[in-house]
């Protein structure tokens, strides 16, 4: 498309960038996940480039896990008088979410966030015995 897209910087992009390789197009790098299974659990290793630890949250809800994180960035950029040249906005929340089991406590799994990557150690769930169910009834 030869059409200038005005949140771009240089009016010429559009003559070097083919539709489908686009940025704009692109998944951001954010959220991909690793899993590594351990002897006592689970490791997930969660990246969150350019995110702050006081915006994730992660929770655990009826045997899954969710994590949330989110963003805002502004990009001011003015001249000599005060006057916008620039400005740009970004804001954004991502989640996503693992099933870990319904045995799965929240005191159990720990967390960690260090350079962008936050680790979850969660233990595998414990397998519990089947109880006999069948209950007899009395008979008169």
């Amino acid at each position: 498309m030869l059409v200038p897209d005005v949140f771009r910087r240089d009016v010429f992009d559009d003559f070097f960038d083919f539709p489908m390789m686009s940025s704009h197009t692109q998944q951001p790098n954010i959220m991909k996940t690793d899993v590594k299974e351990t002897e006592s659990g689970y490791e997930l290793a969660v990246d969150l480039p350019g995110i702050r630890k006081e915006d994730v949250k992660a929770k655990l809800n009826d045997g899954y896990i969710t994590i949330s994180a989110s963003t805002s960035q502004n990009n001011d950029e003015k001249d000599k008088k005060g006057h916008y040249i620039r400005r740009e906005r970004f804001t954004g929340s991502y989640s996503r979410s693992f099933y870990v089991g319904d045995n799965v406590k929240e005191e159990d799994i720990k967390a960690k966030f260090d350079n962008g990557v936050l680790t979850l150690d969660i233990p595998k769930p414990q397998e519990t015995p089947e109880q006999d169910k069948t209950r007899y009834i009395a008979i008169q």
